[in-house]
């Protein structure tokens, strides 16, 4: 049987395994592995806004560069079964405000919890796990919110031991009331605090009509300096028991990713594609998506990493863009209209982005 083809004929267990031993879609979180990372290649970046950082990963942050993230932080030795972990290190001892927010987190696309079956009477019960190491020790926390922020879940877990990996689990019973979507929009949002101020911080384990993003009493990360915070393995499962976590092929997880954000990097001289000129100024290049998009993308590039003839493009854009494909166009100097160019990276940098993130 090829993989992913589903047979209703198969039996499955608990944990979402079947008799066979295919998994079908147990985890909700993509890259809980921390093993894709298609915008930094590893490098760490300081979060200056609300921003993606590893892929399926974002910051949200209510000041600027308090932190930093980066694939395996600190070269750790990661808990076993795992490569890569997502690590966080705190650059200053900063006193949270009570409207201050610092999570990290995924928003889930509703598609993807549509069988949770919540705001309604037979919503089910999903546990959460993770592997998680930190210097600090105490009481930590986070939260499942939906996308009108008006129901949310703050629950809370200790690490007992500094600079130890340790794994955790919670429990959470499905949400009877509120809104969540089942759409291509936000489904929910998962949120792990590093810092959050009175005002969005609730009591641990009940739902809320709140807008919390962490459990109060929590441990503030970014409250000490070079404080750290790793975690990986995190897997949001149907069910009230956390089973083992359920691996992906590289290629499918990253192919998941590939739904929100996904790059083209052909190297430093290398041609990233055939352009199009119409006029001496301007050229068109159409691009294929390698998976289908979550909805039509945005355009994320630097117009002078690219050159047409020799010529550096002085401006990037996008248009008649779908899921699937989009055009991009180039505007430069030099073109001979009705001629077909290529376009080459002018460094080893050189980037086209498309992103539909939640």
């Amino acid at each position: 049987m090829p993989y992913g083809t589903v047979n209703a004929d198969l039996m499955t267990t608990s944990d979402g395994v079947s008799s066979s031993g295919l998994y079908g879609f147990k985890n909700r979180i993509i890259n809980g592995a921390m093993v894709i990372d298609q915008r930094n290649a590893g490098a760490s970046v300081t979060p200056t806004g609300n921003q993606f950082i590893l892929d399926r990963w974002s910051a949200y942050i209510t000041q600027s560069s308090k932190f930093s993230v980066q694939q395996n932080a600190g070269s750790v030795t990661p808990p076993a079964g795992f490569t890569k972990y997502l690590g966080v290190t705190s650059l200053s001892a900063y006193s949270i405000g009570a409207g201050d927010i610092f999570t990290i987190g995924q928003p889930i696309e509703g598609l993807n919890i549509s069988d949770f079956g919540w705001g309604t009477a037979t919503a089910a019960t999903v546990t959460l796990s993770f592997w998680v190491r930190s210097s600090l020790t105490g009481t930590f926390g986070g939260s499942i919110i939906n996308s009108a922020f008006n129901r949310s879940y703050p629950f809370s877990y200790t690490i007992s031991a500094a600079n130890t990996w340790e794994q955790k689990s919670i429990i959470i019973a499905g949400d009877t009331s509120g809104t969540w979507l089942t759409t291509n929009g936000v489904g929910l949002y998962l949120t792990i605090g590093l810092g959050v101020g009175s005002t969005y911080s609730g009591t641990a384990g009940s739902w809320s009509g709140s807008q919390y993003w962490s459990a109060t009493g929590a441990t503030s990360v970014v409250g000490t300096n070079g404080a750290t915070f790793y975690i990986t393995g995190v897997q949001l499962e149907k069910g009230s028991v956390a089973t083992s976590f359920d691996y992906r092929p590289y290629g499918t997880e990253l192919a998941l990713c590939k739904r929100y954000y996904q790059i083209m990097q052909p190297g430093n001289g290398a041609v990233l594609n055939l352009i199009s000129l119409y006029s001496t100024t301007h050229g068109e290049s159409p691009f294929k998506f390698d998976t289908e998009m979550r909805s039509a993308p945005s355009l994320v590039a630097t117009a002078s990493q690219w050159s047409i003839g020799g010529s550096t493009a002085s401006s990037i854009g996008i248009n008649n863009v779908s899921s699937y494909v989009a055009t991009v166009d180039f505007t430069a100097t030099g073109f001979t209209a009705g001629q077909v160019g290529v376009i080459k990276a002018t460094g080893a940098g050189s980037v086209i982005g498309f992103s539909s993130e939640l």
